[in-house]
């Protein structure tokens, strides 16, 4: 034994031992208080066994768990179990809890009057204890019985034993060199704790998780907008060049059945119609086509591109219907012929008939053949000048239609390089935003960095006096044994 034992103020004595060893230490922070504290599983007996001690001891305060605070430490603890089966992990737990700061403890094995086989308890609950941990492989084990359903509660073995125990001198001295135990136990562990960067790895791991899926993220947001739009402008380029030839197409029919069925009277006013009908085509592939970008930037989150000026209809040559001299004059002298021969068939049935209407028949023949000629000079006209026509428009539509996709596809190329343009833009945003974020992560990551080696620095610098301030408490604590186990 040191010098310590025969200091006046035990509790002194070993603050002053634990300061010699690291004068940093002064105290293990707790406050030691004379009372008993009689604690255990939830119904094991604890409330009887505080009555009845209560009861037998009546110099000395007992109180319950929740009667103490944590940072006072008890003069002993009776942990009180009971006898229906042995001690669980919790229960170990438990004692640990609330002998953090005191030496002595007492294990009492409760309602042994109506369980015959607790002295195997009690044997089991020692056992499971000092395998739990070596501090208590001296605790005194008794049995109690303090509320029986008959005869007397029998607590004398315990009562004596606590008794025996309070008395002895060396008691505060091994409970205060438990409190310092525990304290500098716990001391240690947080140096540990914060030199290994425990309590911060897993902000960290998740700070990293976070890093890399902002990372990820830019990539993948980067690489999906880029496909989607490409994809979106492929489809719009067949898309509006397949409406372009497809509104096309349909005019061109319109205006060919209203070639084959055109009249004298509405020939002057087809050409307007068909410039008309024309423009009517490039306002709607213009007015299609600019919705058609618009959606299609909107559904990509995108700036819709500035529609352009009006488009200009393409430009065509009248149809060619006054500059047929020659095949008039073929006409007329076909015609011609074909009335005079029904002029002569008529006038020859007059002669059969009445040779005296000779001359009536002529004049009626010549008539007759004066009209039929007229009407098949004016039919073939007609019928050339719609052939004409149907010429005219399919070269008219054909003009619109090449205009029409080459508009398309210069309309959707310029969207393409607006649209790519505004693409990039956002990326270089988002680049932005997610550079700014990983910058506030690794600024945090290096922080915790910095204050993981500075509480390593500091771990190292403190933990060799501490563990020889702990090592010195052990020593003093093995150089006696307090719990030395008295009976059963």
């Amino acid at each position: 034994m040191t010098d310590v034992d025969q200091v006046g103020d035990p509790i002194a004595a070993v603050d002053a031992l634990v300061a010699g060893v690291d004068p940093g230490l002064s105290s293990p922070g707790v406050e030691s208080r004379d009372v008993v504290l009689v604690t255990g599983p939830w119904l094991a007996g604890s409330t009887g066994v505080i009555a009845a001690l209560r009861e037998r001891l009546p110099d000395h305060e007992f109180v319950e768990a929740e009667e103490i605070a944590a940072a006072h430490a008890p003069a002993a603890v009776v942990f009180v179990v009971s006898a229906v089966a042995p001690l669980a992990e919790s229960d170990c737990a438990l004692i640990d809890i609330a002998a953090q700061h005191t030496d002595l403890v007492i294990g009492a094995v409760s309602k042994i009057d109506v369980h015959r086989g607790w002295r195997d308890v009690l044997a089991e609950d020692r056992s499971r204890l000092a395998a739990h941990a070596p501090r208590y492989e001296d605790v005194p084990w008794v049995g109690v019985s303090a509320s029986p359903d008959l005869g007397e509660p029998n607590i004398d073995e315990l009562v004596d034993l606590l008794t025996a125990r309070l008395e002895d001198s060396d008691v505060k001295r091994r409970n205060r060199l438990r409190a310092w135990e525990s304290r500098l136990q716990t001391v240690i562990s947080r140096y540990d704790k914060d030199g290994a960067g425990d309590d911060r790895r897993a902000r960290v791991t998740s700070l990293r998780t976070r890093r890399d899926g902002v990372a990820r993220e830019r990539r993948v947001s980067k690489s999906e907008r880029t496909i989607a739009l490409r994809s979106q402008i492929q489809q719009a380029r067949v898309q509006l060049a397949y409406f372009a030839r497809n509104r096309c197409a349909s005019v061109l029919s319109e205006l060919q059945e209203d070639a084959a069925s055109m009249t004298r009277r509405r020939l002057p006013e087809f050409e307007g119609y068909v410039r008309t009908r024309v423009d009517e085509v490039v306002d709607e592939v213009e007015e299609g086509t600019t919705k058609h970008l618009g959606d299609m930037a909107t559904e990509l989150g995108l700036t819709p591109p500035e529609p352009p000026p009006p488009p200009t209809p393409p430009k065509f040559v009248s149809p060619p219907l006054k500059s047929r001299r020659l095949e008039t004059r073929l006409m007329m002298v076909l015609g011609a012929g074909f009335g005079l021969g029904i002029a002569l068939g008529v006038s020859r049935l007059f002669a059969g008939i009445a040779p005296g209407l000779t001359l009536a028949g002529m004049a009626v023949g010549g008539v007759i053949g004066l009209v039929l000629t007229v009407w098949v000079v004016g039919m073939r006209g007609l019928l050339s000048d719609r052939a004409m026509l149907d010429r005219w428009v399919g070269v008219v539509i054909g003009l619109l239609q090449a205009s029409e996709e080459e508009h398309v596809a210069t309309r959707v190329l310029e969207a393409e390089a607006e649209l790519t343009a505004d693409v990039a833009r956002r990326d270089e945003a988002d680049a932005e935003t997610a550079a700014a974020q990983i910058g506030e992560i690794d600024a945090e990551l290096r922080e915790h960095a910095v204050a993981t080696a500075r509480a390593a620095a500091l771990r190292d610098r403190r933990l060799p006096p501490l563990q020889k301030a702990l090592d010195t408490v052990r020593e003093e604590l093995a150089g006696g044994s307090q719990n030395r186990p008295r009976g059963a």
